[in-house]
């Protein structure tokens, strides 16, 4: 049975109370891969998958998932700043219905809206050079978005 793929919030109760999630933030050309801590209170990059077929891509992620005992996905979705989504939020629920027929573990959408732009400024605060922001920036914005779905769950079970 393919694993199920919801917004966040009616995601979480698929997962167990504790187990490390892996959040995405997918690019045309790259993967950029985040993990979170068991207790679910910090995201930490993993590495930046340069994108060849959808089946070598998901082999490389779910053996990420299993060597970190993750419990579930949380892929960025890209939805336009109107509230709509386009072709690059579609082609992310196309890997995520890809991905969920390849393991049991259920998969979160979580809106990635400016994560890379957000990323990016905070790149260029730090004065990290073009070449080297091009390297990361797929990582980071994978940091970002699983650290905000993380937020919001920690907000919804009363977490200071």
């Amino acid at each position: 049975m393919p694993a199920p793929i919801l917004p966040l919030i009616e995601a979480a109760p698929h997962w167990p109370e504790r187990g490390a999630l892996v959040g995405l933030d997918l690019g045309t050309k790259t993967i950029g891969v985040a993990v979170s801590d068991p207790d679910r209170r910090l995201a930490t990059g993993v590495e930046t998958i340069q994108r060849k077929q959808f089946k070598a891509d998901a082999a490389r992620l779910l053996a990420i998932a299993a060597e970190r005992n993750v419990v579930g996905f949380v892929l960025g979705l890209p939805i336009n700043m109107d509230g709509s989504e386009g072709p690059r939020a579609q082609s992310t629920r196309a890997f995520a219905r890809n991905l969920a027929g390849l393991t049991p573990l259920a998969i979160a959408l979580w809106d990635e809206r400016l994560s890379t732009a957000a990323v990016e400024r905070e790149l260029i605060g730090m004065d990290v050079s073009r070449a080297k922001r091009a390297e990361v920036i797929d990582e980071h914005a994978a940091i970002f978005i699983l650290q905000g779905a993380l937020d919001r769950l920690a907000k919804l079970r009363g977490d200071r």
